[in-house]
């Protein structure tokens, strides 16, 4: 039980992950500060879709759903939702390339949105 609660916590840890990575530049319209995080993270984001890099967040949540003996995602609320949205089915390399492209498009606004007011 333990395990599969820690792997439905690293799901919704992914979930939060993404969001951050896509949409956490507006979040340096209020805090500045973490342009110090938001931009590692969207860098890894966009190099992920870009270059097909395995998440070490998946790897993870695959190990510990095996280690509370499951093999697949069916079950949970959170597993049921939440899933289709990080781990569409279809996903293609050049659908992959086309979201790191918006991840680099939107961040790219808000980036050039706070240039222009520090000015």
């Amino acid at each position: 039980m333990l395990y599969r609660l820690a792997a439905d916590a690293l799901l919704v840890a992914h979930l939060l992950f993404i969001l951050f990575v896509l949409l956490g530049g507006l979040l340096l319209l209020r805090w500045r500060i973490l342009v110090l995080v938001h931009l590692p993270a969207m860098a890894w984001g966009a190099a992920t879709e870009f270059f097909s890099l395995p998440c070490p967040l998946t790897g993870w949540e695959n190990a510990l759903r095996r280690a509370a003996g499951e093999s697949g995602y069916d079950g949970s609320f959170i597993e049921h939702y939440l899933l289709p949205l990080i781990y569409p089915a279809g996903l293609t390399p050049g659908i992959q390339v086309w979201l790191g492209t918006l991840v680099l498009l939107v961040n790219a606004l808000v980036y050039l949105r706070l240039l222009g007011r520090r000015r």
